[in-house]
């Protein structure tokens, strides 16, 4: 026959996929053994893509999943058959069985069974699907059936080296037979043995699997992806403590839980109900805050509870705690895709059919339903949300700052949301007090607009490393929000956006008088001479601080305002947090801090500071300021020259000088800064006053805040 090699997948070593014209055949390396009778396992090739699918699992603890919901199927179908008149039987014992033995794991069943024929037709014929057949004749009855899952019988070949069906049909005169196959194309059927109707799955596992054989590893994959099947599924003999040890006891251990909460109605439940389930799902978490009860029938089907658990910081940390279901098969707890990116952060169980599985996270973004589900979700919560801030304001204001890190991620990435969340979400100042958006803008208006019309919103992100800047504007009249959370300066930024005429600034930003300009800012009253001196015996003493840049200048403050004050420019520092939080803003990230260091010309300590520097250093600077001011005059004689003068027309000697002019300048201005920091040196009330100010930002460490008590000792004597 000739073989069109079209795929070559090789799942673990267990098979290979192989198209033929006419069939595909699940092919292993090993030699037939001799059947009493034999067949080939097939499947049209228009179905290569399911098949394919199903057989690429990542994980293969998955097969343990996918038989035990075969067999759930097997059941369910039965009590749908029951229900609708068409089996007469008594439904009896109905719980699945897991069970260990040396070599294999074996799973059975007492639900509808198979005949020869189906098993010709749903194992033998693999592109055909028992649970569609059965989804399509029962479908207004039969929701409970997993069928979803497919061909996923042929998983258990992922861990077997060879693989028996030993089943009995409840239809009458039924009789038991049994399926064997070790991977390769043939099989074999021969009349069995079995007491009732039902499906015993015996999986002999191959060596490199033998950690499947294990009771802990089945107990933790059963707890993992079956504890909220619905029909009982027992594992081993429940056990007891006696006589000092562990014993069996006569009593099934049944491992799930059938009827878990979200498959409930909202009516029947307490809330001590939703609480219980939370601990049973993450026994080591803190009570959650609210939760949601999701169920919907159309267009789409979902159930599922999803809860706002306590977080104070570290998003990253709280993803993946969603819990997705199909039919209370456990899926996956990655929900990206699924749920809007911000609700990743909630905890809980989704549980919907119409979810498609095992495809790529692009097939998720695209798909319709998935979309629809992402959508209602974020509505429900949104609801959900605004309706415990009219009914229980003083409970939302409680719990703000735990809820805040969900609604402002929310409002962050989703603009549909932001329009929702706007309406109830809070800003709180530093005295605790907490206001929506439209209350504090009220709030605030008549004080905090500035002479150009702009509402400046002041905040603090570290209420004790600011205290003073915070005091400052609350002595002025002003109010000062508290945004210290993970993501407030990202969303300060989109504040910004949104809000009209509106700017957000750090009281550390500026000086008090600077935040919000309401008029004409005040002169400086020091001629050019006294500011240098001022300011060059202030700057030789600045530390030198790794990745700290500060920049010191003179300002009129008022007597009673600090003799220093050390701000930080809102937006590079704003660009620097962002950095942190962002891909792609190293740049900032990388550059050092900039600090403007104020000196207050008119604060008494600062005027003393500056009249004993002019006494001491007068005589030596008096011939520098001679000759400077030469200088400076003989340098304009030589720019009003060279007035309307193309370069090739000035004489090169009058270039010449005017650069040895400039030499002598530069050289004059080091001169200077050497006396004025020699003075400074001398002088510890200089040192103490910058330190003072350095300690008041948390700048003074190591050997500096050393020095500075020994100082602030000896100046004390």
């Amino acid at each position: 026959m000739h073989t069109d090699k079209m795929s070559d997948v090789d799942t673990s070593g267990i098979f290979f996929v192989y198209i033929h014209t006419e069939n595909i055949f699940i092919h292993r390396n090993n030699k037939n053994k001799n059947y009493m009778q034999k067949g080939n396992i097939g499947v049209t090739t228009e179905n290569i893509f399911p098949v394919i699918k199903k057989f690429l699992y990542s994980d293969h603890e998955i097969f343990l999943r996918e038989i035990v919901s075969n067999a759930i199927d097997a059941t369910q179908k039965l009590k749908t058959l029951y229900e609708k008149g068409e089996y007469k039987g008594e439904l009896g014992d109905l719980k699945v069985t897991v069970s260990l033995t040396p070599d294999a794991i074996i799973v059975s069943d007492n639900g509808i069974g198979l005949t020869t024929e189906e098993i010709e037709k749903y194992i033998n014929q693999i592109a055909l699907s028992g649970a569609t057949d059965f989804l399509e004749k029962y479908k207004d009855t039969a929701n409970s059936i997993i069928g979803h899952f497919g061909l996923g019988f042929y998983s258990s070949f992922m861990v077997s080296k060879r693989v028996e069906i030993v089943t009995k049909s409840y239809k009458e005169g039924a009789t038991a037979i049994k399926w064997s196959c070790d991977g390769s194309p043939e099989y074999e059927i021969t009349e069995a043995e079995r007491d009732g109707r039902g499906t015993d799955i015996i999986m002999y596992i191959d060596e490199e699997s033998k950690e499947f054989l294990e009771e802990s590893r089945i107990s933790a994959i059963l707890n993992k992806y079956c504890r909220f099947l619905p029909v009982e599924i027992a594992f081993g003999k429940k056990k007891e403590w006696k006589d000092g040890k562990q014993t069996e006891t006569s009593e099934d251990n049944i491992i799930n839980d059938t009827t878990p909460l979200w498959t409930r109605k909202p009516t029947e439940l307490k809330d001590e109900d939703y609480k219980e389930f939370y601990r049973k799902l993450y026994p080591m978490s803190d009570e959650p805050l609210f939760w949601i009860h999701l169920n919907v029938d159309f267009p789409f089907h979902l159930t599922g509870v999803l809860y706002f658990p306590k977080i104070k910081s570290n998003i990253e940390m709280q993803r993946n705690k969603i819990q997705l279901y199909c039919n209370q098969v456990y899926v996956t707890d990655e929900v990206e895709g699924i749920v809007p990116d911000f609700l990743t952060l909630m905890h809980g169980v989704i549980d919907s059919p119409d979810i498609p599985l095992n495809v790529s996270r692009s097939y998720l973004q695209s798909d319709a339903n998935v979309k629809k589900i992402s959508g209602y979700i974020s509505k429900k919560v949104s609801d959900r949300l605004q309706s415990i801030f009219k009914s229980d304001r003083k409970e939302f204001e409680d719990k703000w700052n735990d809820l805040k890190i969900f609604i402002n991620y929310g409002m962050l990435t989703e603009e549909d949301f932001y329009e929702k969340a706007s309406k109830y979400a809070l800003l709180q100042d530093t005295d605790g007090k907490k206001y929506t958006y439209e209350e504090y803008k009220t709030l605030v208006s008549s004080e905090q607009t500035d002479k150009d019309g702009n509402l400046i919103y002041l905040y603090a992100s570290n209420k004790e490393k600011e205290y003073s800047f915070i005091e400052n504007a609350t002595n002025k009249g002003y109010n000062v929000l508290m945004m210290d959370g993970q993501l407030d300066v990202a969303l300060i930024s989109m504040l910004e956006r949104k809000f009209e005429k509106t700017r957000f600034s750090r009281v550390d930003s500026d000086i008090v008088e600077r935040l919000i300009v309401k008029e004409e800012q005040k002169a400086s009253t020091l001629n050019g001479d006294k500011r240098e001196i001022l300011t060059g015996i202030f700057s030789s003493r600045m530390p030198k601080l790794d990745k700290k840049e500060f920049h010191v200048q003179t300002e009129c403050m008022g007597e009673d305002a600090a003799p220093i004050i050390i701000t930080q420019a809102e937006y590079m520092r704003r660009m620097k947090e962002m950095a942190a939080i962002q891909a792609g803003m190293n740049f900032y990230g990388d550059m050092p801090d900039m600090y403007t260091v104020i000196i207050n010309e008119e604060h008494p300590l600062i005027k003393r500071a500056l009249n004993d520097a002019e006494s001491s250093c007068a005589e030596k600077l008096a011939p520098i300021n001679e000759e400077n001011d030469k200088l400076n005059a003989r340098r304009s004689e030589l720019y009003a020259a060279r007035k309307d003068k193309k370069e090739d027309e000035i004489p090169q000697t009058e270039k010449d000088e005017l650069a040895e002019v400039e030499r002598k300048l530069t050289e004059a201005q080091s001169n200077k800064e050497a006396i004025l920091a020699e003075y400074a040196a001398n002088d510890k009330h200089i040192s103490q006053l910058i330190d003072i100010t350095l300690l008041q930002n948390n700048m003074l460490t190591g050997e500096a805040l050393n020095n500075f008590v020994k100082r602030s000792i000896e100046l004390m004597k």
